[in-house]
C-alpha cells in the first residue's frame, strides 16, 4: 500500500509538472495557519486523502515547498526532512487549511496556486510563539522558502492573510502576559517580517477563530464576577470590533470536540476551513472587513440590558439543534456578589434584550460563559445558541456594564 501511494504521489507530481508547462501558473496565493494544537489539527482524525488533495484542481494546492507532500510537520528541520523521506504520517491530522484550500482553488483559475501549511506548536502559550521562538522562526522560514521557489519559477507570490488559531493554553494555564498586547505584537512582527520577504504593498490581516477552553481551566466559575479565563476570548471580540488588521472566521464552541476536551474533530476542522476561505475571499476581493457576529454596543435602562450586534446575515436565530440548549441560550448578567441576575431574553432585530431581577449597573454581561467542568464542545462545554441566517455563530464575550 505504501508503494502504491508513492506511485500515486509520483503521478500527481508529474501531473503538476505538466500543468506548469501547459498553463504557466503565474501567481501563488499563500495562506498558512499559525497557532497551537488546533492549528496542527491534533486529535482530528484525518478525513482528507492526501493523494486526492494533490490531484485536486489539477494539482493547484501545494505545500510550503510548492509540492504535494502534505502532512509532514516539525519545527526541527532535520526531523522534518526525515519524516518526508520515510513517509511518516502518523501525526498527520485534519487541518482546517485543507478544506480552505479546496474552496479557494474552486474560485480561482488555472493560473493560481493555493499554498498552505501549518506553523506553531501544540500546548504552547502565545509568549512561546512570538518572534524569537523556534516555531515563529520556522514559520517565517517556510514562507521564505515558498517565496524563493516561486521566484525561481518566475511566478508571483503573495500572502493575503494568515489564519490564527491559538489561545487555549493562555486560558487554562493562567500566564501573567496580557493576551491583547501579545497578539497585536505578533501581528506586527509577522507582518513586518513577511512584507520584507514578499515586498507586497498590502498588510497581512489575521483571520481569527476564537479559542474556547474555559471549562478546562481548573479555577473556572461561570458566575464569578472576576473571571480571568474570559480575557482571551474577549480579546478576539475587542480586536474584531476595533482593529482593521483582524478579520473573523468564527468561534469553536458550535462544534464537537474529541472526547469533549479541547480539540475539535475533523469534520469541524473542515467547517472552520470553509469559514476561513470565505473570509480570505473577502480580503482578496477588497470587501468590507468581515467582523463576524459580535456585540458592538451594550446599554441598560432600569432592569433591562440591550446588546446591539453586528449581524452579517440577518435574521438572528436561536439554534438548539447544532448546539445543545443552555440556560437563557448562553446569556448571563453577573453582579459583584457573583450572582446571575438575568431572567429572560428577547430577540428584536439585531439586538438582544435581557430582563434582570435587579439593576444591572456595574454588572458584567456575558455570552457562552458557562458549561460543565472540564468539558468543551457543543454538547456540554461553554456555549450559546445564537447565530445568524448563514450560520455565523456569535462570538463568546464578557463585557462590563458601567
Amino acid at each position: 500500500m505504501k508503494r502504491l501511494n508513492a506511485y500515486i504521489l509520483l503521478f500527481a507530481s508529474l501531473l503538476f509538472t505538466a500543468c506548469q508547462e501547459n498553463y504557466e501558473h503565474k501567481t501563488v496565493v499563500c495562506i498558512p495557519v499559525y497557532g497551537q494544537s488546533l492549528a496542527m489539527g491534533e486529535e482530528a482524525e484525518r478525513m482528507t486523502d492526501f493523494d486526492s488533495l494533490a490531484a485536486y484542481a489539477d494539482g493547484r494546492i501545494v505545500t510550503e515547498n510548492l509540492d504535494h507532500r502534505f502532512g509532514y510537520f516539525d519545527n526541527d528541520p532535520k526531523k522534518y526532512w526525515f519524516k518526508k523521506v520515510v513517509g511518516y504520517q502518523k501525526r498527520a491530522y485534519e487541518l482546517s487549511v485543507y478544506k480552505m484550500a479546496e474552496v479557494l482553488a474552486d474560485h480561482f483559475g488555472e493560473d493560481t496556486l493555493i499554498c498552505i501549511f501549518p506553523g506553531g506548536q501544540g500546548a504552547t502559550a502565545i509568549a512561546n510563539l512570538s518572534k524569537g521562538t523556534l516555531p515563529y522562526q520556522r514559520f517565517i522560514e517556510n514562507i521564505q522558502s515558498a517565496y524563493e521557489t516561486a521566484q525561481e519559477r518566475g511566478w508571483d507570490f503573495i500572502v493575503p492573510a494568515i489564519c490564527w488559531m491559538q489561545g487555549e493554553s493562555d486560558i487554562v494555564d493562567y500566564p501573567s502576559t496580557i493576551y491583547h498586547d501579545m497578539l497585536t505584537q505578533i501581528w506586527k512582527d509577522m507582518n513586518d517580517d513577511i512584507l520584507q520577504i514578499t515586498h507586497q504593498k498590502d498588510s497581512i490581516p489575521f483571520i481569527c477563530y476564537q479559542a474556547n477552553s474555559l471549562g478546562r481551566a481548573v479555577d473556572f466559575k461561570p458566575e464569578a464576577y472576576e473571571c480571568r479565563e474570559t480575557e482571551v476570548p474577549q480579546t478576539f471580540v475587542n480586536l474584531l470590533q476595533n482593529n482593521p488588521r483582524f478579520w473573523a472566521s468564527g468561534p469553536t464552541y458550535p462544534y464537537s470536540c474529541v472526547n469533549e476536551k479541547i480539540h475539535i474533530d475533523a469534520k469541524c476542522q473542515q467547517s472552520m476551513g470553509m469559514l476561513a476561505a470565505q473570509t480570505a475571499l473577502g480580503i482578496m476581493k477588497g470587501s468590507e472587513r468581515f467582523r463576524g457576529l459580535i456585540p458592538v454596543k451594550t446599554s441598560f435602562e432600569d432592569n433591562n440590558v440591550t446588546i446591539e450586534l453586528n449581524v452579517p446575515t440577518p435574521p438572528l436565530t436561536l439554534d438548539t439543534t447544532q448546539v445543545r440548549k443552555v440556560n437563557l441560550y448562553g446569556f448571563s448578567v453577573i453582579n459583584q456578589k457573583n450572582q446571575d441576575i438575568a431572567q429572560n431574553i428577547i430577540l428584536e432585530g439585531n439586538t438582544i434584550k435581557i430582563h434582570c431581577s435587579e439593576s444591572p449597573l456595574n454588572c458584567r454581561v456575558r455570552y457562552a460563559v458557562n458549561g460543565d467542568y472540564m468539558k468543551s464542545g457543543n454538547q456540554h462545554g461553554p456555549r450559546g445558541n445564537l447565530r445568524d441566517a448563514k450560520g455565523n455563530w456569535c462570538y463568546q464575550f464578557d463585557m462590563p456594564l458601567e
